[in-house]
């Protein structure tokens, strides 16, 4: 059994809990948290199981660390600290540590990352022997190996589009709907997530990773983006009301140019209610999806809807990135140290796990 430590309890570390929990060759033996409410709390009630997972949550990085896991799902947050997320991924790789991680956008592509961060981590590879996989929660695979797999069934490909779709109106993170996003917010609001590079900050290097697979050189990467108002003012059931003339939608484009056209394209529509930007892409039912369209010959598109156990599907998206992370533990620690990326790592089956989780709760 491979020892696993999850830091992080939010939107992340929450299926992350579930997923090393559920993972037949992982065994959880630590959860970090920051909340100091969450200390002492067992890792199952904070995953919202139904059960106890006998692994009481701590605030001690050091203890944790020094106790040699394995393994650490790093969950926590890098959206506005950056820095200190690098820096703790670093430290757990300086430990021997394999860390898989959403929080560190620029390191997708980690061949193309920034030098001064590749360099840093590459050292506490040297220094520690662990090793890195980062991959997104929009989700990483709908945008990197699952483009590339289906582009394999294609004889003529003219364009790769990979699209999130999805309607805040249940989502329960106000926050980062409101202010990131820029929902509800007068329309000359700087929204940060919309700001000019950013997109490509964060999607950029899954472009990159679909023109390498490819085997296309990419001449640039451009960013394109739209927004429009809410005709009408809308009372959401998780974060309240949103006037009218505000922000309602935004569809924003990361497009790699080849020969002066964009054929390989991250595309993401994002509504604060069915209602607003009715004529832009929609998901083929319930309020979201994430699809990969292959236009050529054939013409293939494919939609992937996830839900949680509520029928939550931005939940339900996050689970399945941290299930792609997960899965991919006992290959990295079967492999050489180093920084790998998503077409390093193959897609794995969840192998012993077909009706564990049904055995498990009967048994509970």
């Amino acid at each position: 059994m491979i020892s696993t430590v999850v830091w992080g309890t939010g939107n992340v570390g929450r299926f992350a809990v579930r997923a090393v929990a559920a993972h037949p060759a992982l065994e959880l033996t630590g959860v970090i948290v920051h909340n100091p409410d969450k200390v002492g709390r067992d890792a199952g009630e904070l995953a919202g199981l139904d059960r106890d997972l006998g692994v009481a949550a701590t605030d001690d990085v050091d203890a944790v660390l020094a106790a040699g896991p394995q393994a650490i799902v790093y969950a926590a947050s890098g959206d506005i600290r950056p820095d200190d997320a690098l820096a703790d991924v670093e430290r757990a790789i300086r430990a021997g540590a394999v860390v898989v991680t959403p929080a560190l956008y620029a390191l997708y592509d980690q061949a193309n990352a920034p030098a001064e961060m590749r360099d840093r981590l590459l050292a506490a590879v040297a220094e520690g022997g662990g090793s890195l996989f980062a991959s997104g929660v929009d989700p990483g695979w709908g945008n990197d190996v699952l483009p590339v797999l289906i582009s394999g069934l294609g004889t003529e490909i003219d364009v790769i589009r990979c699209q999130e779709i999805f309607d805040y109106t249940t989502y329960d993170q106000e926050d980062s709907v409101r202010y990131l996003v820029g929902m509800g917010q007068p329309m000359e609001y700087d929204a940060p997530m919309i700001a000019a590079t950013v997109p490509t900050m964060v999607w950029g290097g899954q472009v990159r990773m679909i023109a390498r697979a490819l085997e296309v050189e990419l001449d640039e990467i451009r960013e394109v983006v739209e927004r429009r108002p809410l005709e009408a003012t809308v009372n959401t059931e998780a974060m309240g009301v949103f006037e009218a003339g505000t922000q309602g939608a935004i569809r924003f484009e990361v497009q790699g140019i080849v020969g002066g056209e964009p054929l390989i394209v991250v595309e993401h529509v994002t509504r604060i209610h069915a209602s607003c930007a009715p004529d832009w892409p929609v998901p083929p039912t319930g309020d979201g999806a994430h699809r990969v369209i292959i236009e050529g010959v054939p013409r293939i598109e494919v939609s992937v809807e996830a839900t949680d156990e509520k029928g939550n599907r931005a939940d339900g998206g996050n689970a399945t990135a941290v299930g792609r992370l997960v899965g991919a533990i006992d290959w990295l620690v079967a492999a050489h140290p180093g920084l790998y990326d998503a077409l390093d790592i193959p897609l794995r089956p969840a192998a012993g796990r077909l009706g564990a989780a049904a055995q498990q709760r009967s048994t509970a």
